[in-house]
């Protein structure tokens, strides 16, 4: 099944090196495509690499079929980007200590000192990155994951509105199918004299077999011969499996895997019809039939 989610948030968390809570944004986004199985995907930053096992079973609970690829960004929001500028006080007051000491003993002589010059002194001034470490991740995961089960929820969404729509193109192709297993029947039906002409030339050629062909395996034979001939029950398999099919579809779920092998038997009765087939009107409508049957394979690959 087919998808798209995106949902963002955002709280407020300090870094270790900073007791002050600054704003924090992130981004959840989910694509699904179609796939026989569960494959997720996740692509997390490194702090956040402890998550992806929480994150599996969140979405296992959810998900039962599709290539999932699911990735998280965070980042400071905007007005929280600036970096801090930390003084080091007691480094500046040390230097400022200095000079009177120095001055009381005769070896500068006394000046006021200037801002600028006392701040451009190395280690009097630093410049704190804001980035985020294991507390900002710690403070951040419980309202991250609320975020993360929105989106699940909206991919969910987005692949149900994908399946109704779905369900729609599936049925038609059954409506295909069990429209030709009809003709397909009556026209087995409608041939008598093709087939009484079929076992006349078989019966013939027995007949003419030196040696002759014992009477009772000629009768075996025959018996053998009509029962090849007879589709009639391909054609209740055919229509037996469009039935469930079409119960499996009113039922919902998780019916993927269920639809593949009834399309698989569908393929199967076809094949069997078209191997039977004692003319070129049956055979006609049983290559038409394994088209949609695969038309219809193609679908249900797409149905979770």
């Amino acid at each position: 099944m087919t998808g798209f989610a995106r949902v963002d948030g955002g709280a407020e968390a300090a870094p270790a090196v900073d007791a002050t809570p600054i704003p924090w944004t992130w981004s959840w986004e989910i694509r699904s495509v179609n796939s026989k199985g569960l494959d997720l995907r996740c692509r997390l930053p490194g702090l956040v690499e402890g998550w992806e096992s929480k994150i599996r079973d969140r979405a296992q609970r959810r998900l039962a079929r599709g290539s999932v690829n699911l990735a998280w960004s965070l980042e400071q929001a905007d007005r929280a980007k600036t970096p801090q500028i930390v003084v080091n006080e007691a480094f500046l007051t040390e230097i400022l200590g200095l000079q009177e000491r120095l001055e009381a003993k005769g070896l500068v002589y006394p000046t006021t000192p200037s801002l600028d010059r006392v701040l451009a002194i190395k280690g009097v001034i630093e410049v704190v990155e804001r980035t985020a470490d294991a507390a900002v991740i710690e403070a951040l995961e419980k309202p991250a994951f609320v975020d993360l089960d929105r989106a699940l929820d909206e991919l969910v969404e987005a692949r149900g509105r994908e399946g109704t729509k779905l369900k729609a193109m599936v049925e038609t192709h059954l409506d295909e199918i069990a429209d030709l297993t009809t003709q397909a029947s009556a026209v087995a039906e409608s041939q008598p004299a093709a087939l009484r002409a079929r076992l006349q030339e078989q019966l013939a050629v027995l007949l003419e077999a030196s040696p002759p062909v014992p009477e009772e395996r000629l009768v075996q034979e025959l018996a053998l011969l009509a029962t090849k001939a007879d589709v009639r029950e391909e054609t209740d398999r055919l229509t037996a499996h469009v039935a469930a099919c079409r119960e499996l579809l009113g039922d919902g779920g998780s019916i993927g895997r269920k639809l593949d092998f009834l399309c698989q038997e569908l393929n199967r009765e076809a094949n069997t019809l078209c191997s039977k087939a004692i003319d070129l009107t049956l055979t006609g409508i049983g290559v038409e039939l394994k088209t949609r049957i695969e038309r219809f394979r193609e679908q249900i690959q797409n149905v979770e």
